[in-house]
């Protein structure tokens, strides 16, 4: 196993994900070019991080940004489509909801029992498909935060989910009528969950909990869309990809027997995957990224991933990940705010796959038509 396969499966994990625009985003070198029919392109590090934290030039509200793509199907006000004094007073309002303290009981308590089975099929010798795995894991997660308490969402559901994003595309700007009716359809579904929860006031979900820290109802739903639709797709992308990439590049048993290296083995895995590629924001004001002129009603794609990648091949013993400061969970006011959740998961699940230093890919497949890169199936035995 080397760094060089590890390398080949993630091209073929990207490629297969955006077949077109990935070769298109990572052509060239420069480090902002402006490429016609797509936007303004930025592949740098430091002038991506400005761009960031440039609020007042840069916007997710404007032409091209995440409210054209968000706002139809979830409404105004969901943090993905704020700006300003209300993006901010509701990111305050949201803040003790993902608290390191409540997260982690709230992981614990939901992947307790599905850890402890997976740790006892790998020690029987069975094959477990990790996606399939961690598609589960997900599961659980977003009937916590729509609401459900004793039972969780099916399979089904999970993938009507997946499909809203699916759907998106970076030479399209926005949804159709029909995409927008579809996802208005199935985030309706969780929606009602969402509202019975809300409305009994029971302070043990996560409805519950959000009228509690001062939420509208609006308010509270909204904020489920945006985590339902930004985060479960995420993880389900990420866990299944560092552990191969644990296994191809001859890491995981170095980790396995230092667990002092694990915090740099999941930042420098999201590091060289950034399961969110790219990011998007729209210029309001005349300014400059580098050395291009923009103008306002221009699209920035902001290229993360391959920000992130330029500094070199997986290595968690260097660790050079560090110094990106988690660029990949964003910068500034709209830093991702589930990261401490994100996090609590993949700590949890690595934790039971590391009792398993010795544990070989038998098979994986590379998902296609996705929004975010993932593998479809990777077959994993200890």
């Amino acid at each position: 196993m080397t760094l060089a396969q590890a390398a080949r499966w993630e091209e073929r994990v990207m490629r297969a994900a955006h077949p077109l625009a990935y070769p298109a985003l990572k052509a060239g070198n420069r480090a902002v070019t402006r490429v016609p029919g797509l936007g303004v392109l930025v592949r740098d590090a430091r002038l991506l991080r400005g761009v960031l934290m440039n609020t007042a030039s840069f916007t997710k509200t404007g032409p091209g940004s995440p409210a054209d793509l968000w706002t139809p199907v979830l409404g105004p006000s969901v943090l993905l489509n704020m700006e300003g004094a209300d993006h901010l007073a509701l990111r305050r309002q949201l803040g003790p909801l993902f608290g390191p303290a409540y997260v982690d009981d709230m992981v614990k308590e939901s992947l307790a029992a599905p850890l402890v089975s997976l740790s006892a099929r790998l020690r029987a010798g069975e094959p477990v498909d990790l996606v399939a795995e961690v598609r589960r894991y997900a599961s659980i997660a977003i009937s916590r935060l729509v609401g459900l308490t004793d039972e969780v969402m099916d399979d089904d559901l999970f993938r009507r989910v997946a499909s809203i994003t699916s759907m998106v595309r970076l030479s399209k700007p926005r949804l159709s009528p029909p995409q927008i009716e579809r996802a208005r359809a199935v985030m309706a579904e969780l929606g009602a969950h969402a509202e019975r929860a809300y409305r009994a006031a029971d302070e043990s979900t996560v409805p519950g909990r959000m009228r509690a820290l001062g939420l509208t109802e609006t308010q509270a739903m909204g904020a489920v869309g945006a985590f339902v639709l930004t985060g479960t797709e995420t993880l389900v992308s990420y866990i299944p990809r560092l552990v191969c990439l644990l296994v191809d590049s001859g890491w995981l048993p170095a980790i396995a027997a230092d667990r002092a290296l694990v915090e740099q083995a999941i930042a420098e895995g999201l590091r060289v995957t950034t399961p969110s590629p790219v990011m998007l924001r729209s210029v309001v004001t005349d300014d400059a990224i580098g050395t291009v002129r923009v103008r306002p009603g221009d699209r920035v794609i902001l290229a993360t991933f391959a920000a992130n990648r330029a500094l070199g091949p997986f290595d968690p013993d260097a660790n050079t990940a560090a110094t990106l400061k988690q660029l990949w969970f964003g910068a500034g006011t709209h830093f991702c705010l589930g990261a401490p959740l994100a996090m609590a998961q993949i700590r949890s699940v690595l934790d039971a796959l590391l009792q398993f230093p010795s544990l070989s890919i038998e098979s994986r497949k590379a998902a296609r038509g996705v929004l975010i890169p993932s593998y479809a199936r990777v077959v994993v035995r200890a």
